[in-house]
């Protein structure tokens, strides 16, 4: 009999009760406290073994557990030695304690709460500081992922060394609670989240602090996001923090570190000038998870949907001049040109047929071998490479893949876009930071369209060239810069540097830090004097920050080091990992209560928490199962290829699975009585009023007047004809009436009609049309709108 009234789907017995979060910000940085309270209700010692996500440029900086009134405080040690003194522990009887980063990704920790005794509970205490990400509307994202997804991994791959264990949303066994505390010099306008939050309550009158709580009943079907609002948020910083008053002068802890922030402005007189060129190749990711819904207040939105849509808009965007090319991938790769082909009509639409028709059906989210074919294509003289990533970032060989991103960094940007819940932090960001690009999320109910779209426009800005950092400080102060050399800036985007400062400054000593680049052939600098008077009460949460920047240097380094290099390397990282506190790939938190135990006889038994995971492979296992059984009423053949296939997935293989999956979906999309036809099936026109439009324009960027176009604009064939000013010829006017029924009835998406609304307004220019007044104050006639001809750019 089982007396333990919580259970996994195999019936086993949960241990962790419950999550208690809190989040304390300060400025742009973040510190996360985290307590996970366990308690063993068998009748024997267990082991709790828990996979759950961190942000994956979070460095983790305490791990400590409480027993009682006994609270013990983990050591960082390398790994191996760390695991070794856990199961020696283990082995004698006593209870330990150990996190570890997954080898394969640093947005996945895994945490071991070994030989709990029966009826005892544990409280685990871990803590990580973070940057907030300054997003496009200026708001600071925090994300607290509440979702892992079970990580894809390519066959022939090594297997992660922590396996996940999901369960469906409504079945997570344990609660989460979640309050936080804002602080900032500039006031909070407003704090946002995709979850149901409390009211914010400020906690003084000029409104520059405050808290805020999650609202009960956390469904555990999203990620926490809050979105953090200040006035002037694009306002340059620099924080410098004493150091470790313990630690030893001249060491990274020991001295003060300075932390600069920095938002580049570039000159408006380059900015105007938007690029006609540059290869732009899109990746999508057509796995079987990219059937899943965008967000669960609209299911029949899915990711691939939203990612037709999209590559709608992008198509449509792209200038004249330039070239491109659209991959696909899932366990194989497609491309719709053997190489990049010049941005054509012709071209245009061949790319939006097959866009049209592309489905989540290749089953894997295999992106490595698609990412070395796009990097095998020659570049493109004078036409720079953009890369652009779609994908919803479940794979397992992360850190594989951004190497490879940084291998050929010199060679393109890369921007990249996690879809839907649980994507892996550590993917999206580390592909952008490699390929000197951009990273988006779009979770919740965000639209993927303007994130895309704002990525779009940071691609066509001039690539900056030549950017170097220099340092204006007092004689007797030195600075070692912890960032690694800046690859990309862009306009208005987060800038963040971190230095050790050594030697003796007087309280009132000032320094400057500058920026260097060159735009579009002009130098062009951003500096910021600040103080050198260092703050006390900061939790060394800046130090951290750096310690985990330089760190993340030194791995990667390491990766792409072997022999004595690759070891040196290590034992650098080790080292400062131990010194600072800091989690990394080659260490572990290990924490031991040495009280007296008894020796276990046997293995001990082990307990996977479930990590809440967006469970739809699960429910499309169940629904294609109930497909099987009615294939077989039906048609034999099916019956025997379907059963072959359910047969081998049952071992549990992921590569092996969505293969199987993939099949009954083809067999299902097909219509009944149906040949097998190599002919794919092209969607029906989208039914969004903004996107029916934009689909008829033509790739130089004007509308013919036709049917389709006054069906577009709520009108007949005959009244917009009929409305058409003399001497004006039928595509200007159709040009102009669409620019006039954007600007009028869709401001709200100005993010993503903007760029093309621009290709429409050169090509009007390009035709010297006359009587353009004229047009506009018989367009706003028709349409009944009151849009002025200068809004229109005209």
């Amino acid at each position: 009999m089982n007396r333990c009234g919580l259970l996994t789907l195999k019936k086993e017995p949960v241990p962790l009760k419950s999550i208690e979060v809190e989040l304390e910000v300060r400025d742009h940085v973040a510190t996360v406290v985290s307590t996970l309270n366990y308690q063993n209700k068998e009748d024997k010692p267990i082991e709790a073994v828990f996979v759950f996500p961190l942000p994956g440029d979070a460095a983790v900086c305490h791990f400590s557990a409480k027993m009682g009134q006994k609270e013990i405080v983990a050591e960082v040690k390398e790994k191996q030695e760390a695991r070794e003194e856990y199961d020696d522990a283990l082995s004698s009887g006593q209870q330990a304690f150990l996190l570890e980063e997954s080898d394969q990704s640093p947005d996945v920790f895994s945490m071991r709460v070994g030989c709990l005794p029966p009826g005892e509970s544990a409280s685990i205490r871990l803590e990580y500081v973070t940057e907030l990400a300054v997003q496009a509307d200026e708001g600071l994202r925090f994300c607290l992922p509440a979702v892992l997804n079970p990580r894809y991994t390519p066959q022939g791959s090594e297997a992660p060394a922590v396996q996940v264990n999901s369960v469906p949303a409504s079945l997570v066994p344990y609660s989460l609670s979640f309050s936080a505390r804002v602080s900032s010099p500039r006031p909070i306008s407003k704090v946002e989240s995709s979850c149901s939050l409390n009211p914010l309550q400020f906690l003084n009158t000029d409104q520059t602090q405050a808290t805020v709580k999650l609202g009960a009943g956390h469904k555990f079907d999203r990620d926490v996001e809050v979105l953090i609002y200040y006035k002037d948020a694009h306002q340059p910083t620099a924080v410098v923090e004493a150091g470790q008053a313990s630690a030893k002068p001249g060491t990274l802890m020991g001295d003060p570190v300075v932390m600069v922030s920095l938002f580049p402005e570039f000159p408006q007189s380059v900015m105007s000038s938007v690029a006609s060129c540059g290869e732009f190749v899109l990746l999508v990711d057509r796995s079987g998870s990219m059937e899943d819904p965008m967000n669960n207040k609209d299911r029949n939105q899915t990711r691939i949907s939203s990612a037709r849509e999209t590559l709608l808009l992008l198509l449509k965007s792209l200038p004249m001049g330039c070239y491109f090319n659209i991959y696909s991938f899932g366990s194989s790769y497609e491309h719709i040109f053997p190489k990049s082909v010049e941005y054509s009509q012709q071209t245009m639409e061949e790319a939006l047929k097959i866009v049209g028709t592309m489905e989540a059906d290749l089953g894997g989210t295999e992106i490595l071998e698609p990412l070395k074919h796009i990097y095998e294509q020659p570049c493109i003289p004078s036409q720079p490479r953009q890369l652009f990533i779609f994908t919803d970032g479940e794979v397992g060989d992360t850190k594989e893949v951004t190497d490879l991103v940084k291998k050929n960094s010199a060679s393109h940007r890369c921007f990249s876009f996690g879809i839907g819940e649980g994507a892996s932090s550590a993917l999206i960001n580390g592909l952008a930071k490699e390929g000197g690009g951009h990273a988006q999320f779009i979770t919740g109910s965000d639209r993927m369209q303007p994130k895309v779209m704002q990525s779009l426009r940071f691609a066509l800005q001039p690539a900056v060239m030549d950017i170097s950092i220099t340092w204006d400080l007092p004689k007797d102060v030195s600075v070692t810069v912890l960032s690694p050399p800046i690859t990309a800036l862009f306009q208005g985007q987060q800038l963040l540097v971190y230095g050790q400062l050594s030697g003796q400054s007087s309280e009132a000593a000032e320094g400057c830090v500058m920026v260097k680049y060159s735009l579009a052939g002009h130098p062009t600098q951003n500096q910021l004097h600040f103080s050198l008077k260092p703050e006390e009460d900061t939790g060394l949460t800046v130090h951290r920050l750096g310690a985990r920047t330089l760190i993340r240097s030194l791995e990667m380094e390491g990766r792409e080091s072997r022999g004595e290099q690759h070891t040196g390397v290590k034992e650098k990282v080790v080292a400062l990992s131990i010194q600072s506190g800091v989690s990394s790939c080659f260490t572990a938190f290990i924490a031991v209560n040495k009280g007296e135990g008894e020796a276990i006889q046997g293995p001990l038994v082990r307990r996977n928490v479930p990590t809440p995971g967006m469970m739809m492979r699960k429910a499309c296992h169940s629904a294609t199962l109930m497909d099987v059984s009615m294939a077989c009423s039906k048609s034999r053949p099916s019956a025997l290829l379907m059963s072959r296939h359910f047969s081998e997935a049952c071992d549990a293989k992921p590569t092996v699975f969505h293969r199987a999956i993939e099949a009954v979906r083809r067999i299902f999309r097909r219509p009944t009585g149906a040949a097998d036809s190599s002919q794919p099936e092209v969607k029906q026109p989208p039914c969004d009023p903004l996107l029916q439009l934009v689909s008829l324009q033509k790739a130089s960027g004007f509308w013919m007047l036709d049917s389709a176009l006054a069906a577009a604009l709520g009108k007949t064939s005959e009244e917009v004809e009929k409305s058409k000013p003399e001497l004006v010829s039928s595509e200007v006017w159709a040009t102009i009436l669409a620019l006039i029924w954007l600007q009028g009835f869709q401001t709200d998406a100005k993010d993503e009609w903007q760029i093309l609304a621009g290709k429409a307004v050169l090509w009007l220019q390009a035709q010297n049309a006359p009587n353009v007044t004229e047009c506009v104050d018989a367009g706003n006639a028709l349409l009944g709108c009151r849009v002025q001809k200068d809004a229109l750019g005209l």
